[in-house]
């Protein structure tokens, strides 16, 4: 009885979880929009670009993550990516129009990003193992690998010229 308690439980947990991703996700798509057209680099705005269309097939794979494990796909606030965004937004807003330095603080901005989806994604595709789900397991692996791609461009754009061509304004 209480292994069937605890596992009621864990995929309580993990249903909740993947609730918050899936805000997340959502919400992403229209900070990505915004990211990308605060972007003064054409690199990071083709990054931001094509990061907003992998995030809105990962919203689709979430769905179908919910379908996996027999759940109705919904939504709940996730407080961390709500604040997330909030700090990009502020960013954008303490920095100079048409500058590398904006550029500097939106990578850093958006690999804070990646790292919270990086975190939530390893958990839950660990989670989805445990709990016996290897659909859900298989597309969770997909965003995380998505994810994780992200982060390292981020970090070449980053290293490539615009931490360097910032550091002269």
């Amino acid at each position: 009885m209480a292994t069937s308690k605890s596992e009621s439980e864990l995929k309580e947990l993990f249903v909740d979880e993947l609730k918050d991703i899936y805000w997340a996700e959502k919400h992403l798509t229209k900070a990505l929009t915004k990211m990308a057209k605060a972007a003064t680099s054409t690199e990071l705005q083709t990054a931001f670009e094509k990061h907003l269309t992998e995030t809105e097939n990962q919203v689709a794979r979430l769905e179908q993550v919910f379908e996996a494990v027999g759940q109705k796909a919904s939504a709940k606030k996730c407080d961390a990516m709500a604040g997330l965004i909030e700090e990009a937004e502020g960013l954008i807003e303490d920095t100079k129009e048409g500058s590398l330095t904006r550029d500097v603080a939106l990578i850093s901005a958006a690999q804070k990003v990646e790292h919270y989806e990086i975190a939530s994604y390893g958990t839950l595709r660990t989670l989805a193992n445990v709990l016996g789900y290897p659909q859900a397991v298989d597309l969770l692996e997909q965003t995380l690998a998505e994810e994780k791609k992200t982060d390292v461009l981020l970090t070449e754009i980053a290293e490539g010229s615009i931490n360097e061509s910032a550091k002269q304004e």
